[in-house]
């Protein structure tokens, strides 16, 4: 029985729906149809190259016809292939007698059949087609979503820059900042390491079994073999890699890869913040009907986005991590372990859209509670020792930490009216003094407003 509840893994079953987006570029039908556009590409090339020779250009209507092939790429196509497969017991090769077939009511494109493949090993298709899933699983699902986090962090530091927060170092109190600097904090980070994964360069070869163009040559002497395996690659989009072994040797795969889990952990950092922000009250979530938070406790409101986010980003991480370490390490001239491990790039995908969506779903509910936060802030009196001993020091006032260290340390906090104390008996100017008189937990933040309304 076939069903979402029968479904082994929770992104083809629960999840099913949310990782939808994904399936159009690391679902296997995604591959098969890379792998269509790849070798429809090639042979195009080299009909249409004049150093080649042994191939007459197609004409438009045969290359009308490639393209149609090529764009049209169906389920029933798909299924077509596996079929194949079931007698070839190889995925590439299927591909190929399946392109034959397909094509065999045109003349001209059947009678170019062995040109199909020509001289190229199967990973002269799979390094390109696993480049293409990559780039557009990147562009068009994973980092839109990581945009659309980075924008809301950027609403919420807008909204709350002037709010001030107390903030905590080792979990306890210190020096204040603002709500919304916080998350500018975030937001600017996350943008950075976005960056980073949208810049790796996705590499690519088409060089034969040995990455030396033997058979090429033999077949074509004449032909700039490099030079056709550049065009023909860039012309894909993809950088080109001139020196490899038999497979395409995964760098920039692992790259991307390392550049994505960075990013993760910085959303891991920022679901666990948050978490502990709701925790402390400062923010609360909007309720929405009908949800509970737990099954036996009514009044509950958990932070299950975040914790969901921080789970499947862990998941995420361990696969790209794996996947990072793995993929550039190939025994000799090419070993097999790293096809079964490039099949769970989408799985890895998956577990980093689950965690993106969660982040972006928390952060839609966070509403800020200045009051909770500023009673924190009133009962902090100690967090302007720092500011104190700082301008006890500027007047050359000896032991001026110590001083400090004395009347706060291990207290439990003071009272606005012993701090006044301390500050009213200090041999300093009076403008000092009067800064210092003036100093409260919610007004001692720097620049952290400007700092994040500017972020």
């Amino acid at each position: 029985m076939s069903h979402a509840l029968t479904a082994l893994s929770p992104l083809d079953g629960r999840y099913a729906a949310k990782t939808r987006a994904l399936q159009d570029h690391f679902s296997e039908f995604a591959l098969m149809r890379l792998r269509v556009r790849v070798e429809i590409a090639w042979i195009k090339a080299l009909a249409s190259d004049p150093g080649f020779g042994l191939l007459t250009p197609f004409s438009p209507e045969t290359l009308e016809e490639l393209d149609r092939v090529a764009a049209g790429f169906s389920i029933v196509d798909a299924e077509r292939v596996k079929a194949i497969e079931a007698t070839t017991n190889h995925d590439v090769k299927a591909v190929e007698y399946w392109l034959r077939e397909k094509l065999k009511a045109n003349a001209e494109a059947s009678a170019a059949g062995e040109f199909i493949h020509f001289a190229c090993t199967s990973e002269d298709v799979n390094n390109l087609a696993h480049a293409l899933m990559v780039r557009g699983g990147l562009e068009a699902v994973l980092l839109p979503a990581v945009d659309s986090i980075a924008a809301r962090l950027d609403e919420l530091a807008r909204a709350h820059a002037d709010l001030p927060m107390l903030s905590r170092t080792h979990g306890q109190p210190a020096t204040p900042t603002t709500l919304g600097k916080e998350m500018a904090n975030f937001a600017w980070r996350l943008k950075r390491a976005r960056l980073a994964a949208a810049a790796v360069e996705m590499l690519g070869k088409v060089n034969g079994a040995s990455g030396n163009f033997n058979a090429h040559v033999v077949a074509a002497p004449g032909m700039d073999w490099p030079g056709f395996a550049r065009r023909f690659v860039t012309g894909l989009g993809i950088a080109y890699n001139p020196l490899t072994i038999q497979i395409e040797p995964h760098d920039a795969l692992a790259e991307a890869f390392d550049a994505l889990a960075r990013l993760n952990t910085i959303l891991i950092d920022l679901d666990r913040d948050t978490w502990g922000f709701i925790s402390l009250g400062y923010f609360r979530q909007r309720v929405k009907e009908g949800e509970v938070g737990s099954s036996t406790m009514p009044h509950k409101v958990n932070p299950i986005d975040f914790e969901n986010s921080e789970g499947n980003l862990g998941l995420a991480n361990a696969l790209l991590r794996h996947l990072a370490e793995k993929l550039p390490v190939s025994r000799w001239q090419r070993d097999l372990t790293d096809s079964t491990v490039l099949r769970n790039m989408g799985v890895a995908f998956g577990y980093c859209l689950l965690g993106y969506e969660a982040c972006l779903r928390g952060l839609g509910k966070l509403e800020a509670h200045p009051a909770r936060i500023a009673a924190d802030l009133e009962g902090c009196w100690d967090v302007l020792a720092e500011p104190v001993q700082t301008v006890m020091r500027a007047h050359r006032i000896d032991g001026s930490y110590e001083k400090l260290k004395d009347l706060t340390r291990g207290k439990g906090g003071i009272t606005r009216e012993e701090l006044h104390r301390f500050v009213r008996a200090l041999p300093i100017p009076e403008d000092a003094r009067a800064r210092l008189l003036a100093l409260t937990p919610s007004t001692y933040i720097g620049l952290a407003a400007k700092l994040a309304r500017e972020s």
